[in-house]
């Protein structure tokens, strides 16, 4: 036994005589890692393969022999052979970086017959545009509504897989900042190769190589070859009735991967290029998927927009990136509206009715820069500075009248603010590379700095009648306060994390983030009517503030990540929370303060069950700090009958969010299918509390912490070809039920909302002279609040849409578009209109390559679309419903002339 122990310790030791493990990365031409690449090694005694991981590394153990021999190839690279020095003699070798340059191949004899129209992988799904039919000199804008899964609004806002777009990136690089409008509506089709939706996990995440946070759609185009050199542009004017008007301009450069961009416009028809405006959202309504093929304006109020901006960036050298931008939006709105809000108490009910007219004057600047460089190690630089500046004039003039039992007030209610509002955020990334493959070192830095300085004119006054005795009492308020406030925010935020390799498929992370929130604000309330009877300013104590705020946080913690392969990956992770509220009242020299330790676990897996399928699971915990209005100790009753009251003792929020989705997709067949549930649990939910007075119409609004809130979120959506490819049919559903807490009059008070959506949509192109678009939607909303007694809330709405154009010539083309909404089971009446919307065009196009087109428009023919501003909201023991003016019927002329130069070939 002894001998032949022996025999085989010195046979393995043999074995082992000269043998090396070999290891190192390969890239793409950007200096990213580039994954499955082929890898071969060649020796005297050995022949292995291999390929690169996600980030790509790769590695050979036990290699023997000499004359070693590396091959690196990859479809649509160059191959690249890279020999190892027979002086080597280490048992451990990092061979130097490989770079992949792409390159296209010739294939001679091959004939493509079809482009696969999409591509599904990982985190992107691709459309190749040439597998598409788009009408000649289509915008981008029309061409991405063509494409399965992508919807687009009517004021230009994209959704992905039900998701929306957050920004636009050209060839990688950020167009205008990003802004999805200003690409869409600018961009032609004809350029565009490939369109890629990117599930993105943010800079920070990607250099470390963990995605655990939930990612944003971007859209990445990319341009054709003969598109990258080219300046191109177009120039819109257009008038017509009820004195609407539209004029732009814009001229776009591409030189090959520098691009120069200038953009204007002024119009009244509620267009803009720049979906950034004003932060207030002053006339702008929340978004939904549900209004996607719903031929309604909507945006609140009549507007007035002046806007211009440029973008430029250009790669200064090989690895160096640059890319800044400047907007500027001017936006006079005007809304005229009315609402109902009823407020249920045990033995009270309060109903406040009201018609309104709001008026600002809005100016917004935005400057951004990003500055990211590679170093010739590898580490990467990154600087983002954002600059916006913001000042807007308000008005408010409400006349409202507010009931309670047998008390009522009638009367009036002003607000005219003024308000400048500086921000600058500064982001940098540091990305430190090792020469051991997989080893990290990435920090990442956000600096915040924001004041607000407003100024504010408050008129309250009403008649006031309590009918409760014989005869009637009737009094009358008066109030005028003139109010100051100044207040600033500023922020840190900072991360480091180690990325260290555990072995060959596991990857081990530490990290430390650290928050920092300073708060100050000042104000000082002025009331003016006691200035006038004492003949000098009196200024009322009890509404000023002085105080301090900060919220400090910092998490140290661990994670592990495990990939064996291609199709599976795992996470978890373990952090530890520490987290301070202070808060100073100088003036009262009182200190409030709270201290929590939290224990944030995190875990997840992706795992690609084959080719078609794959499925992911994520947990992540997270901190929500309360905002000013929440915490600012002063009893606000500028407002008389709506009085707010901070509570400077609040503690954070802690959610606990589970999120999973399946997707698959089945290429041959051109359909994808993907669903999506998530459970959202929070600890410490900020909520309202209220109290009523039974002999008046006055109500106060506190918070305070409750647990106890908890949402659950579903959406599906299945696309695929019906028959043929001419027939492309589009489902999408989504489930939301919302269990909020509340205290009405200190009773604990649940709301359940329960929102459903269905959405089934059929798009036809007959030939290539005739396309057409049906929609049908149907929208459920019940909200039960148990407090002061169990009241139910069950509203419908069922939307029909359809939209055809006809090209009556290679010349003329002609659409329409009409949808007919439902509406049933509202409070309001003016809530349970059935709008029918009714839009045609006429556009006929001239000059060589159809370079000019002249389009004659009808919008909301029947003039409708002014009463489709509707909004609603149940929440606590509320009912909210509200109607805002809208555009109206109006016809109008526009020519538009577009303007290209291809360079002259050679």
């Amino acid at each position: 036994m002894l001998i032949c122990s022996c025999a085989l310790g010195l046979s393995n030791v043999h074995a082992q005589i000269g043998s090396k493990r070999i290891q190192g990365l390969v890239l793409d031409s950007a200096a990213h890692g580039l994954a499955g690449v082929n890898i071969r090694l060649t020796s005297t005694l050995d022949t292995l393969v291999t390929s690169s991981a996600a980030n790509g590394a790769y590695q050979f153990s036990n290699v023997r022999g000499n004359h070693i021999r590396i091959s690196y190839s990859m479809l649509g690279h160059q191959i690249v052979n890279r020999l190892l020095s027979s002086n080597e003699h280490s048992s451990f070798v990092v061979v130097p970086n490989v770079v992949l340059i792409p390159q296209a191949s010739l294939i001679e004899g091959v004939s493509i017959t079809k482009t696969i129209p999409v591509v599904y992988t990982e985190d992107t799904i691709q459309y190749n545009m040439d597998a598409f039919k788009f009408r000649a000199n289509s915008l981008l804008e029309e061409a991405l509504k063509q494409l399965p899964g992508i919807q687009v609004l009517r004021d230009g806002t994209v959704y992905a897989q039900g998701k929306q777009v957050s920004t636009v990136l050209v060839d990688g690089k950020k167009f205008f900042g990003g802004d999805v409008i200003t690409a869409t509506k600018n961009l032609p089709a004809d350029f565009v190769k490939k369109i890629q939706v990117i599930n993105h996990f943010g800079d920070f995440a990607i250099e470390r190589g963990m995605t655990t946070d939930e990612p944003e759609k971007v859209i990445n185009i990319v341009l054709k070859e003969d598109s990258k050199r080219i300046s191109f542009g177009q120039i819109t004017a257009g008038g017509g009735t009820s004195d609407r008007y539209i004029g732009s301009i814009g001229v776009n450069r591409f030189d090959d991967g520098q691009e120069f961009s200038v953009i204007g416009s002024v119009n009244n028809t509620n267009t803009s290029l720049f979906s950034f405006g004003s932060p207030s959202g002053v006339g702008e309504r929340e978004k939904s998927l549900f209004d996607a093929n719903d031929f309604v304006d909507p945006t609140d109020g009549l507007n007035n927009i002046k806007s211009f901006g440029f973008n430029f960036s250009d790669n200064l050298a090989e690895n160096t990136l640059i890319n800044t931008s400047y907007s500027f939006t001017h936006k006079e709105n005007v809304t005229t509206g009315n609402s109902f809000l009823r407020s249920d108490y045990l033995g009270n009910k309060i109903s406040n009715a009201e018609s309104y007219r709001t008026t600002s004057n809005d100016y917004y600047h935005k400057l951004t820069t990003e500055f990211k460089h590679r170093f010739k190690n590898s580490d990467v630089l990154e600087i983002k500075p954002v600059f916006s500046y913001n000042r807007i004039y308000f008005g408010n003039a409400r006349d409202r009248l507010i009931d309670n039992n047998r008390i009522t007030n009638d009367g009036t209610y002003q607000d005219t603010s003024y308000q400048q509002n500086p921000n600058l955020d500064m982001s940098i990334l540091y990305a430190r590379a090792f020469k051991k493959p997989g080893r990290k070192l990435v920090s990442n830095v956000v600096l915040n700095f924001n004041s607000l300085n407003k100024v504010e004119d408050v008129v309250d006054r009403y008649t006031s009648v309590d009918s409760s005795g014989i005869p009637p009492r009737i009094t009358e308020f008066n109030q005028q306060y003139f109010i100051e406030q100044r207040s600033g925010t500023d922020g840190v935020k900072a991360a480091v994390s180690f990325v260290e390799p555990f072995s060959e498929y596991s990857t081990v992370e530490l990290f430390y983030d650290y928050e920092l929130t300073d708060m100050t604000a000042v104000r000082r309330v002025e009331d003016r009517l006691k200035s006038e009877e004492f003949g000098q300013f009196f200024y009322v104590d009890s509404l000023g503030v002085s105080y301090n705020y900060r919220f400090n946080s910092s998490r140290a913690g661990l994670s592990y990540q495990y990939v064996p392969n291609k199709k599976f990956r795992t996470s978890v992770g373990f952090a530890v929370q520490p987290i301070t509220l202070n808060g100073y009242l100088p003036r009262e020299d009182m200190y409030y303060r709270y201290d929590n330790v939290n224990v944030v676990p995190s875990a997840g897996f992706k795992w690609r069950l084959n080719n078609e399928v794959d499925w992911s699971v994520d947990y992540v915990g997270k901190n929500n700090q309360p905002n000013f209005l929440h915490i600012i100790p002063v009893r606000d009753n500028s407002n008389s009958q709506n009085i707010i009251i901070g509570n400077p003792e609040l503690k954070a929020e802690f959610s606990n969010r589970i999120n999973t989705t399946l997707r698959k997709f089945i290429t041959s067949r051109n359909q994808y299918f993907e669903t999506n549930f998530a459970y959202n649990r929070v600890l410490n939910k900020i909520v309202a509390d209220k109290t009523a007075f039974r002999s008046s119409t006055i109500q106060e609004t506190t918070f305070k912490n409750a647990d106890g809130y908890f949402d659950l979120k579903w959406y599906y959506l299945f696309n695929m070809p019906l028959f043929n490819e001419s027939l492309q049919l589009d489902f999408v559903g989504n489930t939301d039920f919302y269990n909020n807490i509340s205290f009405v009059n200190d009773e604990r008070n649940k709301t359940t909302q329960f929102i459903y959506s269905q959405s089934v949509q059929f798009r036809y192109t007959w030939s290539d002279y005739f396309e057409s678009l049906f929609n049908t939607n149907y929208l459920l909303n019940n909200a039960t609040y148990t407090w002061p007694y169990t009241t139910e809330i069950t509203a419908h709405s069922l939307l029909l849409s359809g939209a055809t154009k006809g090209y009556l010539s290679d010349h003329v083309t002609l659409g329409a578009e009409m949808s007919q909404r439902f509406n049933a089971g509202y409070e309001s009446s003016f809530m349970n209109n059935n709008p029918t919307i009714l839009n045609a065009y006429l556009e006929i196009s001239f000059l060589p390559n159809k370079l000019g087109l002249l389009r004659f428009q009808g919008f909301d023919l029947l003039d409708q679309n002014k009463n489709m501003g509707t909004y609603s909201e149940y929440i606590g023991n509320d009912l909210y419903e509200a109607r805002n003016n809208r555009l109206g019927r109006y016809f109008m002329v526009t020519f538009n002339m577009r303007l290209q130069k291809y360079p002259k070939k050679k």
